[in-house]
């Protein structure tokens, strides 16, 4: 057998080390600068949505002033698609980039005189919508589901547990990042009005708010935290309710539960408040409030006990509400609609 000692010499001798290759830092920096500018092409649009919905002030300002030009050049030339279909190949959403969602399950309307209304306008006189009691698969009950990003956390589960009645058509339309206060970005009442018109609905639930604690961007521009902006705030929801119900439909208007942060639970009970002071002002509204059945001890609570087990109603954000958090909460909205509306759903 040969030792190691007796390898040959030039297998013993030590191998001699490679410098590491090094590239100027005027190299360096312009490789930076460059992957930079692919990924403000790449993700702009993005961005530019993230920015829009910013409160109002110099950040935001600046933000625009620098992201549309780079969003519209993403748009144009559809770079922003790359991004698209790559967040699609990684099983990513874009929801959150400004995505709308208007979905309808359930049984199929029979289109009827009184599901085509024009414009809605308070001089203009609308079919109201047919009886609630006794909705059949044949003669559904139409409905409709509004609301932000905790909208959607309460629709989805929701239009799923209506739509398994079998005689309620329910229709969803929501969009993230959205509320009253900045219509700039998404105008909500005009929104509702087309809605409205293309599903003529019975009952309207609606679960919105969580953006809303900023300025109104005007005119007149009102600053948050003000009591011009809760004078503001309470008209404008007093009017998207009465919009709701102008051709005849019930409203639920079901509130946000409790925040983590205790800075945001603060602004969130606020525009809850003042959603319920407008609520009892416009007749066929009625207000449910989310927090016995999310948070029974009143506070932010991630998981509560339903028939003996353990469940997570919230998700990780400490803000939205989790799938089986929103079942729960479903589980309400129909209650109200059996025993406050005395619609025979089960």
């Amino acid at each position: 057998m040969t030792s190691r000692t007796d390898a040959p010499a030039e297998a013993r001798a030590p191998r001699s080390r490679q410098r590491p290759r090094t590239l100027p830092w005027r190299t360096v920096l312009g490789l930076m600068a460059a992957s930079l500018a692919i990924w403000l092409l790449l993700d702009a649009v993005t961005l530019e949505h993230n920015a829009e919905v910013s409160p109002l002030g110099t950040r935001r300002t600046v933000a625009l002033t620098i992201l549309r030009p780079l969003a519209a050049i993403s748009r144009f030339t559809q770079v922003s698609r790359i991004e698209s279909a790559a967040n699609g190949a990684l099983g990513r959403t874009t929801t959150g980039s400004g995505g709308h969602t208007f979905v309808v399950i359930g049984p199929t309307v029979k289109p009827t005189k009184s599901t085509k209304h024009p414009p809605i306008h308070p001089s203009v006189t609308t079919l109201p919508p047919d009886p609630l009691e006794n909705p059949t698969a044949s003669d559904p009950l139409r409905a409709l589901l509004i609301g932000d990003s905790l909208g959607l956390d309460l629709g989805g589960p929701l239009q799923n547990r209506l739509a398994s009645t079998g005689v309620v058509a329910a229709t969803l339309d929501g969009k993230e990042s959205t509320g009253l206060t900045r219509p700039d970005y998404f105008d909500w009442p005009a929104e509702l009005n087309r809605a409205l018109t293309q599903v003529n609905p019975q009952v309207v639930v609606i679960m919105m708010g969580a953006n809303d604690p900023q300025s109104f961007l005007g005119p007149p521009a009102i600053g948050y935290g003000t009591a011009q902006w809760d004078t503001e705030y309470r008209h404008r929801a007093v009017k998207f309710m009465k919009e709701a119900t102008s051709q005849g439909a019930k409203l639920i208007w079901v509130s946000l539960p409790p925040m983590r942060d205790p800075a945001l639970d603060a602004k969130v009970a606020k525009v809850n408040a003042l959603q319920k002071e407008a609520a009892a002002k416009v007749p066929g509204v009625i207000y449910v409030s989310s927090t016995p059945s999310l948070s029974p001890g009143g506070g932010y609570t991630a998981f509560i006990t339903r028939n003996g087990q353990n469940i997570s109603v919230r998700e990780p954000d400490g803000i939205h509400v989790s799938a089986q958090g929103g079942a729960v909460l479903s589980d309400e909205v129909v209650h109200a609609m059996r025993h406050d509306l005395g619609i025979p759903i089960h």
